[in-house]
């Protein structure tokens, strides 16, 4: 397991990266992962209720949706979190099938909750939440013919998204794009300069297979600050 500690902007947000060791299954892998990643944050005097993102990621479609539906049963409750999903056999370093980041935030106080703002309709991925002062959106993506009707759907949708939750494309503190690797770097950046219209402080673009539906081409996470 991988253990990073950021201070940053007056947070402390930790990253834990890790593939499995035990489990013969993807199910079981991540059974394995979601539990050794539970002791990590104990250790460090957080828990899941902390966690503010999790990135999965699968070797193949089956290992994805195996890792999905484990993660669907922990992710309740207060430990609810904005999600995210990829397929990637080249993520891999090991025989996992399944491999989960995850980011925590330790709170800035004592007694603070997340809000959980649910998708319309209702789905598994939350919306949003709102934390300690920020706004994590889950995952965004869209099926549509190409890279550019996704990209024209997604960026409004999400400025909407953040004017819902108070906050707008200049408190955005760190966007990641996770880009199908046969579509064009240069026209991503290309569509956020059309829809954001400004510098963003910190943008990653990271390339996957394959998402949770076929005909995905790029999933966008956001995380922002509140007014």
């Amino acid at each position: 397991m991988r253990k990073e500690i950021l201070r940053w902007r007056g947070r402390e947000f930790v990253f834990l990266s890790c593939e499995a060791t035990e489990g013969r299954t993807a199910t079981d892998q991540m059974e394995n992962i979601i539990g050794r990643m539970a002791a990590e944050l104990q250790k460090m005097a957080l828990s899941p209720a902390n966690t503010i993102r999790t990135r999965l990621w699968g070797a193949d479609r089956d290992s994805r949706d195996q890792g999905s539906l484990v993660r669907k049963k922990h992710n309740t409750g207060r430990n609810r979190a904005a999600t995210s999903s990829y397929i990637a056999p080249d993520h891999f370093e090991s025989d996992s099938r399944v491999s989960l980041d995850l980011i925590a935030l330790r709170p800035s106080q004592p007694g603070l909750e997340k809000k959980i703002v649910e998708s319309i309709p209702p789905r598994v991925p939350i919306d949003y939440l709102v934390y300690d002062g920020l706004v994590v959106l889950a995952g965004k993506t869209v099926v549509l013919p190409t890279l550019s009707e996704q990209l024209d759907e997604i960026l409004p949708r999400i400025t909407r998204i953040l004017a819902s939750a108070g906050t707008a494309w200049d408190r955005v503190i760190q966007v990641s794009c996770y880009l199908h690797g046969s579509q064009s770097v240069e026209e991503l950046a290309a569509h956020f300069d059309k829809w954001v219209k400004r510098p963003l402080e910190r943008m990653e673009i990271g390339f996957a297979q394959g998402y949770s539906a076929e005909g995905k081409l790029i999933e966008v996470e956001v995380t922002a600050e509140l007014k």
